[in-house]
């Protein structure tokens, strides 16, 4: 079966009718573009609201649900966590409280890059709309930037950032360890030291050198990972190596347990090591060493060890998360936006010509 044109149309007319009517709807698109992009930057700039400080901030409650291992709150306000007190009853450590100072806040790197990135797609739809929609008729000084293959780029880099922007908020994934924590734990100076009841001058900042405090994101929540940790190098008397082999002794299991990490502190200007144990809130961090047991010695040869950082064992670990209402509507805000983004670069695809493309990258982003 065919279809014939009747009356007969000669090729040439046929073939101009056709660029004719794929230029029209090409305009059409890109006129119809710019209430796309202009409610695409107003969601964005909602979203910049729900990051940005406010005065009274977020509290958030982090304890543990069927114990009172960890017990506290926090409040977040935008990327920071100004002030907190918790409530620590670990089984390897001696109970503690830590009360966060307000003078030496704690910056989220994640919620950090979060807030560059919205800012940056803020200034790119802004950037987009005046150079592809200008409000005065284009001139031969300031021509009109409103071409489709412009446009498409400009889509493209957004929806790379938003794209970037939502795996931010998710974090890394649950099933893999997260090896952050042996450069990003808190320093002691981000805590007040404990209060004293005697005459005798305060206690040093309240986290001692064996634990580290480090805190994220993960699925738009606030997770707080505490870990018990122990010198690599530490003695173990003949007590404790006669009580773990006659099994009267256990070590608590974990995930991260019978392992060596190389653990630096994320400031080692904020607080100098008054012992060799304080060495483990030091900087900078060299990675996961080779797996071993209480009595492994750590090895001399292979990776670079650096000055300041100490080979740990972790007895112990506890994870403790807290839903941020902000945050989690920040993540559906964004996957709201990323697909109204997407069907917008498809549809600019596929009249251009290239769906194929648009459609994968759409199904990518």
């Amino acid at each position: 079966m065919s279809v014939e044109i009747w009356p007969p149309v000669a090729p040439d007319l046929l073939k101009a009718a056709i660029e004719t009517s794929q230029k029209s709807e090409l305009d059409w698109l890109v006129a119809e573009l710019r209430e796309t992009l202009t409610n695409l930057k107003h969601g964005l700039e909602d979203c910049y609201a729900l990051l940005a400080p406010i005065d009274q901030g977020s509290t958030l409650v982090l304890s543990t649900p069927r114990n009172e291992v960890v017990k506290g709150h926090v409040t977040r306000v935008g990327t920071r966590i100004v002030k907190g007190t918790i409530h620590l009853r670990l089984r390897t450590l001696p109970h503690q409280t830590l009360t966060i100072n307000p003078d030496h806040p704690i910056h989220l790197s994640a919620l950090t890059s979060l807030n560059t990135l919205l800012s940056s797609s803020i200034d790119l739809l802004a950037l987009t709309l005046s150079l592809s929609y200008p409000s005065e008729p284009p001139s031969p000084h300031h021509p009109s930037q409103s071409s489709p293959t412009f446009l498409s780029t400009q889509l493209r880099l957004l929806s790379l950032s938003l794209s970037e922007s939502s795996s931010l908020l998710k974090g890394p994934p649950l099933t893999t360890a997260d090896p952050s924590w042996t450069t990003r734990s808190i320093a002691p100076s981000h805590f007040l030291p404990q209060p004293t009841t005697s005459h005798h001058p305060p206690a040093p900042p309240p986290s001692p050198p064996p634990l580290s405090f480090h805190l994220g994101i993960q699925d738009s929540c606030l997770v707080l990972w505490l870990r018990s940790l122990e010198p690599a190098n530490a003695p173990v008397n003949f007590s404790t190596k006669l009580a773990l082999a006659i099994g009267t002794t256990r070590r608590l299991e974990h995930d991260e347990s019978e392992r060596i990490f190389g653990f630096c502190c994320s400031d080692v200007h904020s607080s100098a090591p008054s012992s060799p144990d304080a060495a483990l809130l030091a900087h900078r961090h060299t990675g996961l060493a080779s797996s071993g047991g209480p009595n492994h010695t750590p090895p001399t040869s292979g990776r670079r060890k650096k000055d300041d950082e100490v080979e740990v064992f972790v007895r112990e670990k506890v994870r403790v998360e807290s839903a941020d209402p902000n945050l989690l509507s920040l993540s559906a805000k964004l996957t709201a936006l990323g697909h109204t983004l997407a069907l917008a670069r498809r549809n600019l695809a596929a009249v251009m010509g290239e769906g194929g493309d648009g459609e994968e990258e759409g199904r990518e982003d």
